[in-house]
């Protein structure tokens, strides 16, 4: 296991600095660059005696391995993937838990932006299978803007065996399917829930859509015949807000 990670942007530093500033090992912002928008990260980084390095926009590029850090780059101690035990203690806690698994989705940015929208819906942990997965990178902390560092992600061997755990902990799984009949919106997303979303080339595997408890679709009247996954988890996600809500 990786022992240091890199974060950059302003929104993923700044929900690591007040979530967990003890991962913070160093800090290199852009030379010259001293506007509003950084300093109260440098100011929260200072208190905690982190070390604060100035460099040219290049040296950033080249330590981000992009050049959308905002001028704000951090070395920062790595954290221990969360798996199958850590989840049994997040429900032992959780009330009603309300849940978003992700099965196959590789893309960084779409990882991103389903966290992002999993932290907007009030949602309590994401969990994607170890294999033909991303997991926590740079980029998806960009992209997350701050939700991968309050979302937990855990990251399970077997992810129909985990759905199926989560069921026999009181948990409903429903799964998105373009073929199934009844659509989201038709869907009782009240209680113990889990929506589970498929990459949006394959969809769901055959098993992991076996062991849903139901499957719906998301009703499309245009000429596109699918929705990019972050798109269609944030549907799903805030029909079922809707309905907790009301």
């Amino acid at each position: 296991m990786k022992k240091q990670d890199t974060i950059f942007g302003i929104h993923a530093v700044e929900a690591l600095l007040n979530n967990s500033p003890e991962r913070v090992i160093e800090l290199w912002l852009l030379q010259g660059r001293d506007d509003e928008r950084l300093m109260p990260l440098i100011n929260i980084a200072s208190s905690f005696g982190t070390t604060l390095q100035r460099a040219a926009r290049k040296v950033l590029d080249d330590k981000a391995g992009s050049s959308q850090h905002q001028g704000i780059v951090a070395r920062v101690k790595a954290v221990k993937p969360l798996i199958e035990s850590d989840l049994d203690a997040l429900l032992d806690k959780t009330e009603v838990p309300f849940l978003l698994i992700l099965d196959g989705v590789t893309d960084p940015h779409n990882l991103g932006a389903c966290l992002r929208n999993a932290d907007a819906a009030g949602v309590h942990a994401v969990i994607v299978p170890k294999d033909n997965s991303v997991g926590l990178t740079s980029t998806v902390s960009k992209v997350a803007c701050g939700a991968a560092e309050t979302i937990p992600l855990f990251q399970v061997t077997n992810l129909a065996r985990t759905m199926r755990h989560l069921q026999d902990k009181g948990v409903w799984i429903v799964g998105t399917a373009g073929e199934a009949e009844s659509n989201v919106y038709q869907a009782d997303l009240i209680g113990p829930l889990a929506i589970a979303m498929g990459a949006e080339d394959k969809g769901l595997r055959r098993l992991s859509r076996e062991v849903c408890d139901s499957l719906v679709s998301i009703p499309m009247v245009g000429s596109v015949s699918s929705l990019n996954v972050s798109v269609a988890t944030g549907v799903c996600l805030f029909e079922a807000v809707r309905q907790r809500l009301g």
